[in-house]
């Protein structure tokens, strides 16, 4: 396809598509098959020995996860192990409990819902389960732009001095979900300097490892929030769903002592412990930073050319149409639409059978006032598949500007 041809070509091109009924997937970000199966070995690599740390790991006890477990963590989050709780499979159920805990137990404060409202800051465009599960517990809120390398400061400083509702925020703080962006020095120590009382900052760490390019480095979040006397403030989540096994990962949290004591005297009300067989599965394979590094660079090999591929295939657009991120990692490309033409691209290539992420979906309550905004997620498909999704997502785009 070449994206100079006329219109009437374009529109056959986009015709042959439609007749084809191919259907096409890049809505979620999931892990391919070929990423998967690098993670193969977590089912053979126990060898009837259920032992680790000195722990039968078969038996209820270790709410915070076994000690390596909490290691491997650490690694991860680049923060401290003492710091960390290592339970269930998916950070966002952690962070369910997590929010839980603040409504109906709080954190020595009042419980929120005690609050005539509570309100959270989030940076867009953002990930849609955040705003999803906020929504879902009756939190309002309100969204911050993103400027590249964090939030808009000022708009946090402003909406701060204003509404005495606001609670927290939540963001992705490393190849941000959707944009890619890696939050700047200036920006966390700046987060870690707020001084609001009970201000709660989620950084959900998703990306932290998952680097496919040359990457910024992450400022050490810990160290900066212990530094500004606010480790209290400070609340980060992770997974390695994206690291092993979709779905049947390990999960963790990492809080400081305060909010561990009162977090954990919540939590333990709704599990006896923690899942220590898959934790001792993981512990066996990432057994050393080294190997967990080595691991993830033969994940970039499978992912980058994908992300690679995008990148080429939207460079061939008219300039003026779109502008779009270029991430060095994660899982995602922000694309939008410079004429607000996103629910027009997002129809027409539903209607030629290739699925996106709902129609404002990356912001909260799904209004992308500016009609901009499209998540692209490549990296479950197979590059021949996903050539031919961004092919017919070109001319989608090209269609909306006609139409």
């Amino acid at each position: 396809m070449n994206l100079s041809d006329d219109i009437s070509k374009i529109k056959e091109e986009y015709q042959k598509f439609k007749n084809s009924k191919k259907l096409l997937d890049l809505t979620r970000g999931r892990p391919s098959s070929e990423q998967l199966d690098l993670s193969d070995n977590l089912e053979t690599v126990m060898k009837g020995d259920f032992i680790q740390d000195k722990v039968d790991t078969r038996n209820y006890g270790l709410l915070e996860g076994l000690p390596s477990a909490r290691k491997l963590a650490g690694w991860v989050l680049n923060a401290d192990p003492k710091n960390i709780l290592v339970n269930g499979t998916s950070s966002l159920t952690l962070l369910g409990h997590y929010l839980h805990s603040m409504i109906f137990h709080g954190d020595g404060q009042v419980a929120w819902k005690d609050l005539d409202k509570v309100t959270f800051l989030c940076p867009v465009p953002g990930y849609d389960r955040h705003f999803a599960m906020l929504e879902k517990l009756g939190i309002k809120m309100i969204p911050v732009p993103l400027e590249g390398d964090g939030p808009d400061l000022d708009s946090i400083e402003n909406l701060l001095e204003t509404d005495e509702s606001i609670k927290g925020m939540i963001c992705v703080p490393k190849h941000s979900n959707p944009t890619g962006e890696i939050f700047s020095r200036e920006k966390i120590e700046a987060l870690a300097s707020i001084n609001k009382d009970g201000f709660k900052i989620i950084l959900d760490n998703a990306y932290a490892v998952h680097d496919f390019d040359d990457s910024k480095k992450l400022p050490d979040i810990e160290k900066i929030f212990i530094d500004k006397n606010s480790h209290d403030s400070l609340i980060m989540l992770g997974s390695t769903s994206k690291i092993s096994l979709a779905g049947s990962g390990l999960a963790f949290i990492s809080l400081s002592p305060k909010n561990m004591e009162n977090f954990v005297n919540y939590f333990s009300k709704f599990s006896l412990g923690s899942d220590k067989v898959n934790q001792a599965r993981h512990t066996r394979i990432f057994n050393s930073k080294k190997a967990l590094t080595e691991h993830m660079q033969k994940l970039a090999k499978i992912i980058k050319p994908k992300f690679d591929l995008v990148q080429e295939k939207l460079h061939e657009l008219p300039d003026g149409l779109a502008k779009w991120t270029k991430p060095t990692g994660g899982y995602f490309v922000s694309f939008d639409s410079l004429n607000g033409n996103a629910s027009k691209i997002h129809k027409l290539c539903e209607e030629a059978g290739l699925k996106l992420t709902p129609l404002g979906a990356t912001f909260p309550y799904g209004k992308d006032l500016e009609n901009k905004n499209i998540r692209i997620a490549p990296t479950q498909v197979e590059l021949k598949e996903l050539s031919d999704a961004m092919d017919l997502f070109c001319i989608c785009v090209l269609l909306a500007e006609e139409s």
